[in-house]
């Protein structure tokens, strides 16, 4: 705000020192122009004496020359002066510019721009400078994790989206919060109380065991029922090690679709307009091939994050040289292919690219966590659509399967 105000101050002060400038030269050519009555009246007096006569167009300024013999050599309306020229007097009549009105109405002109250049100012000031100063503290808030950071309504249409999508933020995070608080809390106790099942069958394996390393079973009979026992406590713990497992393994991300309608070509719009000018900067070759438009069953959102996220590992996993977006249609769906150039993953790790925190062999010098394409395996398939993955002569081919409406 600081910087506004002394923005401001500056261009005021050089407008008002532009119009000081401007109306001193104003008053300069004024004088100098008024003046001009004089000389043309000298060149008359020179003309009348060389020829005997004179031509009045020659000069603009005067208005009428008039002799002695006209009588009333001094009275007049107009403003006039007395030349001598050979041997008689002349009233000579001139124009006086209205250099004053210029000057009054150049001002003016100037006092309007400065009250439009003031009220321009104080516009943007109170629309643009102030709500934003509101905002300033808002994302330091939410990065810190104070999501109760209060957030101002603008109603204005300059910041009035961005609040309301700021806000819509904060509640997304929050949300977020609170399932993964959630989540945790209810995997901590699935994993206690798998825990404490598990130390019953483990006691009872380690006596049955201790029971056979001393040999108090002198019966055949006995330790092989001793032997099943440990055998079917073991079952037991496997089952719950498996429990556990799969609550591990369950997903740890939600995701959440609008299934709706939207053009294909709105959809790669946004891609291209995002992409095109980043890949030209690394001199990467971006290609998007020629569609037929039609309409999508999806959600033009989410399918657009499953795009940037191929687009993202094509950047990361490809040589640099090309990436491309093609496009086909087959049973009812539109195929969006995007492919690069320098693939070096191998073939047989294909089947699990799609599997969360999975990353091939080509990752090594990649920084990545490996849920990429997991996320769009899973929001292909919450949109009904399907994902795969292909290698070919050294290119990675990943298809998006998306249904037409």
């Amino acid at each position: 705000m600081k910087s506004f105000r002394r923005l401001c101050i500056l261009v005021i002060t050089v407008f008002l020192l532009l119009m000081v400038v401007l109306n001193l030269f104003l008053v300069g050519a004024k004088d100098s122009s008024e003046g001009i009555y004089r000389v043309e009246a000298k060149r008359l007096a020179d003309e009348i004496v060389k020829t005997g006569n004179y031509d009045l167009e020659k000069y603009p300024h005067i208005t009428g020359v008039f002799n002695s013999d006209d009588g009333e050599l001094y009275i007049s309306d107009e403003h006039y002066l007395i030349i001598e020229a050979g041997g008689m007097m002349y009233r000579v009549e001139y124009m006086i510019g209205n250099g004053h009105h210029s000057i009054a109405a150049i001002n003016c002109v100037f006092g309007a721009l400065f009250l439009l250049m003031t009220g321009f100012l104080y516009y943007i000031w109170r629309t643009i400078i102030v709500p934003f100063g509101r905002l300033n503290d808002v994302p330091q808030e939410l990065a810190r994790g104070n999501l109760s950071v209060p957030i101002p309504e603008e109603k204005s249409r300059f910041f009035g989206k961005f609040t309301w999508g700021v806000n819509l933020l904060r509640e997304s995070i929050e949300d977020s919060r609170k399932k993964e608080i959630t989540m945790q809390r209810e995997k901590k106790l699935l994993l206690l109380s798998l825990s404490h099942d598990i130390k019953t069958p483990l006691s009872a394996i380690k006596l049955g065991a201790k029971a056979l390393a001393r040999g108090l079973y002198k019966d055949e009979e006995k330790r092989r029922a001793a032997a099943e026992s440990i055998n079917i406590r073991a079952d037991e713990i496997e089952c719950l090690v498996s429990e556990i497992t799969k609550a591990a393994s369950e997903d740890f991300m939600s995701f959440e679709v609008t299934q709706g309608e939207a053009f294909l070509s709105a959809v790669i719009a946004k891609i291209d307009a995002r992409y095109t000018p980043q890949l030209a900067i690394s001199g990467t070759e971006f290609a998007i091939q020629k569609y037929d438009d039609c309409i999508l069953s999806c959600d033009p959102d989410r399918l657009a994050e499953c795009l940037q996220n191929l687009i993202e590992n094509a950047m990361k996993y490809g040589d640099g040289r090309r990436i491309e977006i093609s496009f086909d249609k087959m049973d009812g769906c539109e195929l969006i292919t995007v492919s690069n150039t320098g693939c070096t993953l191998e073939a047989k790790e294909l089947p699990q690219i799609f599997e969360s925190f999975h990353r091939g062999n080509n990752a090594d010098k990649v920084q990545g966590n490996g849920l990429g394409l997991f996320i769009c395996k899973r929001l292909m398939g919450l949109m009904h659509g399907e994902i795969f993955a292909d290698i070919r002569d050294k290119c990675f081919y990943i298809t998006l399967v998306v249904k037409m409406a």
